[in-house]
């Protein structure tokens, strides 16, 4: 039986030197421990094998380190790594963590292109998963790019952050979250120590201005009030799928996408009955997917609509196809007003920022109209598919108030087609 102490590391028990010589006899299944001091001990199972292990005392607790099977490992071997483990411990390093760590750090890059397979499945629309990506390769790359994750600091994240902070303080923003996210990867693979240097509170806060501090908002240019008649009339003299397209978003004051992506099979046409009964001739249902607050959306078919989604070229898959037959872009109908604009002495400009309306600008057309000549604030709002008042007034409002907007879309129409 060993007589001496093992100093504490071993959880009370004895030891005495270990020799190679006692090593290679067929020592009883049990624990013998080393007199070195570390906790250092060789396990012998009842098969016969035997194992080196290590008891050592971390931030008040004991841990047990496993140090490899004997003879791969040898005694000598097993000393020199058992008098390291505790070293590491002394200076108040986790000994157990330090080992699990790669033996060489990647950079950054490297933990981007390991992060992202999974960050990218989380995203659904196309052009947001290509925009995580180019965000990284444009503003993060040249500067941290070659940078072992575990050397990037607080500092770096800064220098690439500041230059684009005030001009571009969106795109700086979602940059410091992507940055973020890639090294959080890097922190759960232990290729780094936390904290994260691209967090913001308490940390990048401290050096950047808060985004809505420096953030100026810039509202898509709309059409003038007083000029929408005069729009409207010249729309009309414009042919093609784009010009229909851009007629039926401005008649429902919907976004680009909605109007572009609209398809056959999302549109239900009353009988007589049914359409004489509602005072309107049917519902077009717009997918969560295609919407942006990922709600359903539905909108009441007026005739004038009817009338102009019926005279395009088809009546399956999309209701406005391009040349190519796939989805419209959204530069068909940004041209298409700007050529508009151009076309006449007047133009169509925005009456704060006097630039050229844009197809998105119509929609807040839609709410002046609506605010000066005092229509439905709340049917509005849901023609517009925004969310507004308390959770109750959205219980109340989950009929979607149809009748109420289709006589408001008929009203709106109404103006738009009026003599100036």
């Amino acid at each position: 039986m060993f007589s001496q102490n093992c100093g504490g590391e071993c959880g009370g028990e004895v030891a005495k030197r270990l020799t190679a010589q006692l090593l290679n006899t067929n020592m009883e299944a049990g624990r013998y421990y080393d007199d070195s001091g570390t906790g250092l001990h060789i396990y012998v199972r009842k098969s016969g094998s035997k194992s080196w292990s290590q008891k050592i005392r971390f931030g008040g607790k004991q841990l047990e380190l496993g140090l490899g099977n004997y003879p791969m490992v040898s005694l000598a071997e097993a000393r020199r790594i058992a008098a390291q483990n505790k070293a590491m411990a002394q200076r108040g390093i986790n000994p157990k963590l330090e080992r699990n760590k790669p033996k060489t750090i990647p950079a950054f890059k490297e933990i981007m292109e390991m992060a992202l397979p999974s960050i990218l499945d989380e995203l659904k629309n196309t052009k947001h998963r290509a925009q995580w990506r180019t965000t990284l390769e444009t503003y993060a790359l040249p500067s941290i790019g070659s940078t072992p994750v575990n050397e990037i600091t607080v500092n770096e994240i800064h220098a690439l952050l500041q230059p684009i902070w005030k001009d571009k303080t969106e795109t700086a923003s979602r940059l410091r979250g992507r940055i973020e996210k890639v090294l959080d990867y890097a922190i759960v693979k232990g290729m780094m120590s936390p904290p994260n240097p691209a967090a913001w509170q308490g940390n990048l806060s401290a050096l950047l201005p808060q985004k809505a501090k420096v953030k100026i908002k810039r509202n898509h240019p709309a059409l003038q009030l007083k000029d929408a008649q005069r729009w409207w009339a010249e729309l009309k003299q414009r042919d093609g799928t784009g010009a229909k397209a851009l007629m039926l978003l401005t008649m429902t004051a919907s976004r680009s996408g909605e109007i572009r992506g609209m398809r056959w099979e999302e549109v239900h046409f009353f009988d007589k009955n049914e359409a004489n009964k509602r005072g309107y001739l049917g519902i077009w249902t717009r997918p969560a997917e295609r919407m942006k607050a990922k709600r359903e959306h539905r909108v009441p078919i007026t005739s004038a609509m009817h009338e102009l989604i019926c005279n395009t070229d088809n009546q399956t898959g999309l209701v406005f196809k391009s040349g190519k037959l796939t989805t419209l872009s959204d530069m068909t109908l940004s041209a298409l007003m700007r050529r508009m604009h151009a076309s006449c002495e007047e133009g169509f400009v925005d009456q704060r920022s006097a630039l050229p309306a844009v197809p998105h600008g119509l929609r807040s057309t839609f709410r002046d109209w609506v605010a000066e000549t005092g229509q439905s604030r709340e049917a509005a709002e849901l023609q517009l598919a925004h969310k507004f008042g308390s959770e109750v007034e959205h219980a109340y409002y989950r009929t979607d108030l149809l009748d109420e907007r289709a006589k408001l879309l008929e009203c709106w129409h109404k103006f738009l087609e009026t003599k100036i």
